[in-house]
């Protein structure tokens, strides 16, 4: 194994790392909303927000981090942001009501901005494009084991010691990953691909990756599939407990499963298909990710349509539809970096994870919430009761929950107009970056 081997090993492996715990700390909420929301007294669409207030400052954050992750170091970036994230999740413990935990959120969200835009950087100039995929599946990989991790242990912790406990242990592996973080090498952009050049297309950054059309259809279905996700991450263990009747161990356990299972399979297979397909045909990664959003539509609603109890049916159709959704990270990822050079790829990252965030993930928390509270106070008028109760919350929620495959048949149709547009637009960059090498010569 060669010394650029091992370097670019031992750095996929420590973003591996910091990506699992922010997904594991990003996730304690939703394992510990119960306790909260009955410790409380909080409604669903007050449980939503705490999870659009990570959300929305997590967006506008990363903008300019983004920009960071073009022109400065990004290990540096790295070691900071997980370091203030590790701490404030362990603040998040000490919240005393609503708005000190909505608070803490807050500051969680800044710090995992850091994250995803200087990585994606970092791994596009550390792997040549055939790699590509393939190595941002492992990093993706993160999100699952992270949540697994998060939703076995966490539900384990705070059924044992109590809800606060939960976010007290997730600060030490991160401050450990923060420090590792100052080991990683920082390549030129472009590397990889034989261009150690931080040039761009002539104009504002922003403007250039706001007029490449498949980036436009790729922020969409970001939006769209944050929703999603959010949606489902943050209510799973509510909806076991209240519809299938689960304690908060046995609950926290399933969602553990359910996420991490598929959450590994959609995302190494995923990275596999997506360089095979992506060799193909230009268009093959984003037509593989419209396919298998097209087949999760159908293996979440009839997940859905399982009765109270059912639990290892729920499980298992819940668990392929899911496979099928995270096949979205290893195609779409690669995709960007497909049609944005090397310079501006922190800055696309970027943009895309503001729209994602802003109009997908701060809005399914609260968006599903909001739903659940209003199907649940109709449940109770057409029951002729003046009274809230756990039955009627249950029925809310197993409604909300209906909108999460009614929106993978929207993503499908996105995906597939992304795929119309990509050749071009990568015909497109490689055009301009030959008339540079031209030019050098």
């Amino acid at each position: 194994m060669t010394t650029e081997t091992r370097q670019r090993t031992f750095a996929l492996w420590v973003l591996f790392g910091i990506n699992t715990m922010n997904f594991y700390d990003r996730m304690i909420l939703a394992v510990v909303a119960e306790p909260i929301r009955k410790e409380w007294a909080l409604s669903d669409s007050a449980l939503g927000l705490l999870g659009t207030a990570f959300t929305l400052l997590y967006a506008f954050v990363g903008v300019p981090l983004g920009r960071w992750t073009d022109t400065r170091p990004r290990k540096w970036l790295l070691m900071g942001g997980c370091a203030i994230w590790s701490l404030l999740t362990a603040v998040s413990g000490l919240a005393q009501n609503f708005w000190t935990l909505f608070a803490a959120r807050l500051g969680v969200g800044v710090g995992e901005a850091s994250c995803a835009p200087a990585a994606n950087s970092l791994i596009g100039d550390l792997y040549p494009p055939r790699q590509r995929a393939r190595a941002l599946s492992i990093f993706m990989l993160g999100l699952p084991v992270g949540m697994f991790l998060s939703f076995l242990i966490s539900g384990r912790i705070a059924h044992a010691y109590g809800w606060r406990a939960a976010f007290y242990l997730a600060c030490v592996p991160g401050l450990g990953l923060a420090m590792l973080a100052l080991w990683l090498p920082e390549p030129k952009h472009g590397s990889s691909e034989g261009r150690v050049d931080a040039a761009h297309r002539p104009g504002s950054p922003y403007r250039i990756v706001l007029g490449i059309p498949t980036l436009l259809w790729i922020i969409v279905s970001g939006a769209l599939h944050n929703f999603n996700l959010y949606a489902v991450t943050s209510f799973m263990t509510a909806f076991l407990a209240r519809y299938h009747g689960l304690d908060l161990k046995s609950a926290a356990f399933a969602a553990a499963v359910i996420f991490g299972v598929s959450g590994a399979v959609g995302l190494l297979a995923g990275g596999w298909a997506a360089d095979r397909f992506g060799g193909v045909r230009t268009n093959g990664r984003l037509l593989l990710s419209a396919v298998t959003m097209g087949v999760a539509a159908p293996c979440i609603y009839l997940a859905l349509r399982q009765p109270g109890g059912a639990v290892g049916p729920f499980v298992v159709l819940m668990g392929l539809g899911l496979t099928c959704v995270y096949v979205y990270y290893s195609s779409v990822y690669a995709a960007i970096q497909d049609v944005v050079e090397p310079g501006l790829r922190g800055t696309a990252m970027a943009v895309y994870f503001f729209a994602m965030y802003v109009l997908g993930g701060s809005l399914g928390p609260w968006g599903t919430g909001l739903l659940s509270d209003h199907f649940a106070r109709r449940a109770m008028a057409d029951a002729g009761a003046v009274v809230m109760t756990e039955p009627f919350k249950a029925i809310g929620l197993h409604h909300a929950m209906y909108a999460i495959p009614v929106l993978c048949v929207g993503l499908t149709v996105v995906l597939y107009l992304a795929s119309r547009t990509v050749g071009r637009d990568m015909a497109r960059l490689k055009a301009w970056q030959e008339s540079q090498s031209a030019r050098a010569r």
